[in-house]
């Protein structure tokens, strides 16, 4: 099976630690996310990973040479330009003939990509996304009222709410509402194909998930990494 790992990001949200190294190579415990990536990617039955990168590929090409230490094929694809989230996949058009899976290249989970694979390929859709339920707390009490009189009051409720959680599977026809050679991200996918009816699916991670995008959340990276990651090894 196939996949494709977005690692081109400039990583802007995480200096000064992507001034030296793209953030896809930033080290989680003794490894970087990339690694962790490949491996549980591996684990499940991909045994063929596209890297498609940007900023700093050849930090990338010289790190992880052609995958064989990991047991994969492993192949790099360079944009010319930002081409977003989705835009870089035309470059593999040739090489995606059956149903593959793409991720972001910041995001560490332990979801089963094989059980997400099969329920993908089962459905009449051609492009399955992931979902994450996301709960924060509100920071004000919501008051509810009628007319001039305080009803009741909840302190500070927490909103919950399903994230796109940046894992999806892709059905080769999906190529069709992808323009080549053009900047072109998922949240313009998913919209055109809403508004023409057609069908994407949902599947929602119960696993341990998290997206590394801010300073903050690499520091919780390095802390969980021995809880829910070492022990994957």
């Amino acid at each position: 099976m196939k996949a494709v790992i977005l690692a081109g990001g400039l990583g802007s949200r995480l200096k000064p630690f992507t001034q030296i190294i793209p953030k896809p190579l930033l080290p989680i415990g003794e490894k970087s996310v990339l690694e962790i990536q490949i491996e549980h990617l591996k684990k499940h039955g991909f045994d063929e990973i596209f890297l498609a990168t940007n900023y700093k590929s050849e930090y990338i090409e010289n790190f992880f040479g052609d995958g064989s230490r990991f047991g994969v094929k492993l192949r790099i694809s360079k944009e010319d330009k930002p081409l977003g989230t989705v835009g870089p996949l035309t470059l593999l058009k040739k090489e995606l003939k059956d149903p593959f899976l793409m991720m972001n290249g910041d995001i560490l989970t332990l979801l089963n990509f094989s059980d997400f694979y099969g329920f993908s390929v089962s459905n009449n859709a051609d492009l399955t996304i992931t979902i994450k339920e996301y709960i924060t707390p509100f920071q004000f009490g919501n008051i509810e009222f009628e007319g001039d009189y305080v009803k009741t009051i909840r302190e500070k409720p927490q909103l919950k709410m399903n994230i796109l959680a940046g894992i999806y599977i892709f059905k080769p026809d999906i190529f069709r509402l992808i323009p080549d050679d053009t900047y072109f991200g998922m949240d313009h996918l998913i919209q055109n194909m809403l508004s023409e009816n057609i069908p994407v699916a949902k599947y929602p991670i119960q696993e341990y998930w998290l997206d590394i995008g801010q300073v903050d959340d690499y520091e919780k990276a390095q802390e969980i990494y021995k809880t829910h990651f070492a022990k994957q090894e």
